[in-house]
Parts: C-alpha cells; sequence; structure tokens
C-alpha cells in the first residue's frame, strides 16, 4: 500500500467545497440510516443482545463495514451543506498515524489514555462532570468541584450555564460568549478548590 500524504486543512476545504450538495435532513434521515442498512446486510450485522460483540469475526465485520461507510458515505459538513470523501488508503494512513497514547492534564493531574481492547488490563479513564447538561449559575462552581475532588475523576467535562448574570446563555448572541468565559473561569476556579488545578478540561 503506497504511503499517501497527509491531508492539510486546505486540501479537506478544497473538498467540501468541490463536494456534492446535500441538506441536514437528507444526510441525516436518508443518507446514514439507508447506507448503513445496506453494509449490516453485506456483512450480516445482528449482535442479538450482545450489543458489544465479542468474537473476532463479528469485531473485523463491523471494522470492514465501518470502513466501507466511511469511504462510500463521507463526512458531512453542515456549515458549506456539502460532503468530503476520502480514499480507503488515506484511512488506513491515518490509523497509522494514529498516536499510541494521549496525555491531557499535567503533573500529578496527569491522565494518559491508552487504546483499549476487550476485557483489557489497562484502567479506563473517567471523565466526570455534566457533560454539557445545564447548570445554574449561582451552583456551578460547587457541582464542578463535586466532581474534581473525586479521586476516582480523571478528567472534567463541565456542563454549561443556563444564565449568565441571570440572562439566559442564548446562541449566537454575547451572552453566549461571556457564559462560555465564565464557564472556563469557574471551572479552573473548581479545581482550584478541589486541589486539582491542573487537571485536564
Amino acid at each position: 500500500m503506497a504511503t499517501e500524504r497527509a491531508l492539510t486543512i486546505f486540501d479537506v476545504y478544497d473538498r467540501f467545497m468541490k463536494g456534492k450538495k446535500t441538506t441536514e435532513d437528507d444526510w441525516d434521515y436518508n443518507i446514514i440510516p439507508t447506507n448503513a442498512s445496506a453494509l449490516k446486510e453485506k456483512y450480516k450485522l445482528n449482535f442479538g443482545k450482545n450489543i458489544v460483540p465479542e468474537d473476532k469475526k463479528t469485531m473485523n465485520d463491523l471494522f470492514q463495514a465501518g470502513l466501507e461507510m466511511l469511504v462510500t458515505t463521507g463526512f458531512f459538513n453542515s456549515d458549506v451543506k456539502r460532503v468530503m470523501h476520502v480514499t480507503e488508503s488515506e484511512v488506513w494512513e491515518g490509523i497509522k498515524k494514529t498516536p499510541k497514547y494521549l496525555c491531557l492534564g499535567e503533573g500529578r493531574d496527569t491522565a494518559r489514555f491508552y487504546p483499549r481492547k476487550g476485557n483489557s488490563s489497562v484502567k479506563p479513564i473517567i471523565q466526570g462532570g455534566p457533560t454539557g447538561a445545564p447548570v445554574s449559575e449561582d451552583i456551578f462552581v460547587q457541582v464542578m468541584q463535586s466532581y474534581a475532588q473525586e479521586a476516582v475523576v480523571d478528567t472534567l467535562v463541565n456542563g454549561v450555564m443556563a444564565t449568565i448574570e441571570g440572562q439566559p446563555a442564548t446562541t449566537n448572541t454575547p451572552y453566549e460568549i461571556r457564559a462560555m468565559m465564565a464557564e472556563v473561569r469557574a471551572v479552573n476556579e473548581a479545581k482550584i478548590r478541589a486541589g486539582r488545578p491542573n487537571m485536564a478540561i
């Protein structure tokens, strides 16, 4: 298999701009389910009650179906309403260049993410937090601190301030930006209070 040149941001942009136009509804409700159903039939994927496959054949078939889905279906960009495609060799090259591990945080709060397989002896990373759920601004710091102070939690996933200074943090308004900046400050304060200032968010 020949080595592919890594795609640049300009390559990706050009491919999207030359890609086929479609709507988000067509992508979500027609293209994705139609292609997924066809590949499910092609690879005879049937998990039954075991939604996480453990036998090698099913795992390999699922991977092949996913690979084919990616190559034949592509990526949808909701901003430009176009689809970009990649080749199978570009996917394999990307897999080959994937980092072997990822480190987030610093010092004693460093969390190391390693690939895990079924029944792995590698401890899973535990991410704690309200994960994008709305949280009242008056208790935001305390909620985030309650996760940060738990020793089993490795990294934080913050919630979203429902209001900022009493104003709704409405999308696409200046209040959304103000709320986001307040969230970052509040999470950092929560980490300091919990004695874990270098914990990753």
